[in-house]
């Protein structure tokens, strides 16, 4: 499948989404979500995917949904947001044999106003969050992570917020990098406005530049993902 660009019907479909958020409403329409988001985001996951064996020969780009497409419908119990169905669209790929949302990533998000390209992880559950602050506790470790989170930042790149106020256990503030173990993500990211570029097959290009610009944290997260213990 040929990949020209995501779809400004994608745009005007999430806009009606945002005024019809129900079930039947999407069911009844789904025909115009298959077309417009899914069949492009399909076609966007084949062609990246093989770009990014430049980067990660083996890395995961599965396309179909629950793979590297996530699913639009909303669930519920675990979310404030009740309304069923998402309002953006994300597309994930991921290296290694664990859990797609606990792997080294790069992913995409888009809705009716701005995409949003990253790369990392974007929250760590407590064994990869054990693993994390274990993994940092070795000052090299730290000293590159720290490396490549102020060439993110030179770049013009963003970093998530911390998430801790407080240090945990085992931490002190005079160590140099404790500040790392205040984070329970670690992704670096970068927003764009919908443009025209959007709508063609040179975004595949731009974000793969950006997925290039920040894979040293991608390969340094790759290398914690191998510690967590089951």
């Amino acid at each position: 499948m040929t990949f020209n660009g995501f779809k400004k019907e994608a745009i005007e479909f999430l806009i009606d989404l945002e005024m019809n958020n129900t079930k039947v409403w999407f069911e009844n329409n789904r025909h115009i979500w298959e077309e417009n988001i899914l069949k492009p985001n399909v076609a966007f996951v084949e062609e990246m995917g093989e770009t990014l064996e430049m980067l990660v020969p083996m890395i995961n780009a599965k396309p179909k949904v629950s793979g590297s497409l996530f699913k639009i419908y909303r669930d519920t119990r675990f979310s404030k947001d009740k309304t069923p169905m998402k309002d953006k669209i994300g597309i994930i790929f991921w290296q290694g044999g664990a859990h797609r949302m606990q792997s080294a990533s790069y992913y995409i998000f888009y809705n009716i106003e701005q995409y949003y390209i990253a790369t990392g992880i974007r929250t760590f559950k407590p064994p990869l969050l054990k693993a994390y602050r274990k993994y940092i506790q070795n000052k090299t470790n730290a000293r590159n992570l720290h490396k490549i989170l102020e060439d993110i930042k030179q770049k013009g790149y963003k970093l998530p917020d911390p998430k801790y106020k407080r240090l945990p256990q085992g931490f002190k503030e005079e160590d140099e990098y404790s500040y790392l173990s205040k984070y329970n993500a670690m992704f670096g990211f970068v927003t764009y406005d919908i443009d025209d570029v959007f709508f063609t097959e040179e975004i595949v290009d731009k974000t793969f530049k950006v997925y290039q610009d920040m894979d040293n944290l991608r390969e340094w997260l790759y290398e914690l993902t191998l510690t967590v213990e089951d």
